[in-house]
């Protein structure tokens, strides 16, 4: 797991980033592996939707343990999982049920119950967290200034994420910045930074600001749902499914 977790995070490369096309479950983590994509991580809103609940750990922290534990059981290549807020757990218990189903890494967010959490406290559970892992664990601290109505989010996501790195967080994810804060994000951040690729945005530039991970949620699990639903469209219809 120790060697896991430092393969993931030698992939962390600013200008060169680590791309994860998120996955749900153990198919979908063949199909991306197969890809050659040399880690893979999960997308709590793609599990929690695949399992019948909505995300914001909606679903049993048991049930999300379970289906991370089936991806990575089917993959050979390191995996991080998304861990949404911790589920209420203790930072050592939640330490404990990672490396227990094999994990490389984990995201943890800074939102609570639909509320963000102050910047202080969650730097002090994710020193928690770096002290039960030691290096088995690469984190990937999320920051929702961005989501959450913050009245200068990159201001905030900056401080915020200042603080994460100090204590002791490998990334900082500053979720759904828009590009044209991405470089200020990389240029006030001391360590490396996780972006997203919405449409519209390019990989190229996103790599040319810096970023050293990029991650795409639930995307490819919405794609899959749209390609069902054609497929079902077409069938319903009488028509060729495989037009």
């Amino acid at each position: 797991m120790t060697d896991n977790a430092a393969k993931l995070r030698e992939l962390h490369r600013p200008g060169d980033p680590l791309l994860l096309p998120n996955v749900w479950d153990a198919g979908s983590a063949q199909i991306v592996q197969e890809a050659g994509f040399p880690a893979l991580a999960t997308a709590s809103a793609a599990v929690s939707a695949m399992l019948g609940y909505p995300d914001h750990e909606g679903a049993p922290a048991e049930e999300m343990f379970a289906a991370a534990e089936r991806v990575i059981r089917a993959a050979t290549v390191p995996v991080t999982v998304d861990a949404e807020a911790g589920y209420g757990l203790r930072p050592a218990e939640l330490v404990e049920r990672l490396l227990a189903i094999g994990a490389a890494g984990c995201n943890l967010e800074d939102t609570y119950a639909g509320e963000l959490a102050k910047p202080e406290e969650q730097a002090e559970f994710l020193a928690a967290v770096r002290a039960a892992a030691g290096d088995a664990l690469v984190i990937n601290a999320r920051i929702d200034t961005f989501i959450r109505g913050v009245p200068d989010p990159v201001e905030a996501a900056i401080e915020r994420g200042r603080l994460y790195l100090q204590a002791g967080a490998d990334c900082v994810y500053p979720i759904v910045a828009p590009m044209d804060a991405v470089p200020a994000l990389v240029e006030g951040l001391p360590g490396p930074v996780n972006a997203n690729n919405p449409p519209g945005t390019s990989l190229a530039d996103l790599a040319a600001a810096g970023v050293a991970r990029v991650s795409y949620g639930p995307m490819g699990y919405l794609r899959a749902l749209d390609t069902l639903k054609e497929f079902a469209t077409r069938i319903k219809a009488m028509e060729d499914p495989y037009a």
